[in-house]
């Protein structure tokens, strides 16, 4: 899988699998609820099984810090839309600087 995708390819997977799991893990309350627990525990470790693989080819750092903006920044983002969190300016001007700082990551 590694060589279809390449590991840039397999660490935006990996991130997205970040997001699924985080929200999984909030609708889980507290594991208190099958689907959403079992949601959790596939998606983090298929997450983590692709974040490993990518970092084969890229640099621990790089590939941790967009790993975690991505899931971040998905999480940020679908916490408003289907958790109803507030938002503001500072949260929108945090979720751009993560952009900014995953850009400038995979530029460097």
């Amino acid at each position: 899988m590694s060589a279809l995708l390449g590991p840039w390819g397999l660490l935006v997977i990996a991130g997205l699998l970040e997001i699924v799991w985080a929200l999984a893990l909030k609708a889980s309350d507290g594991f208190t609820r099958p689907w959403p627990t079992a949601l959790t525990a596939i998606g983090a470790i298929a997450s983590f099984f692709l974040l490993a693989q990518a970092l084969r080819d890229l640099p621990a750092g790089t590939g941790y810090a967009v790993w975690t903006g991505i899931g971040a920044l998905g999480v940020a983002i679908l916490g408003v839309i289907w958790f109803g969190e507030a938002v503001n300016a500072l949260k929108i001007a945090g979720v751009l600087l993560i952009v900014a700082g995953i850009a400038a990551l995979k530029l460097a």
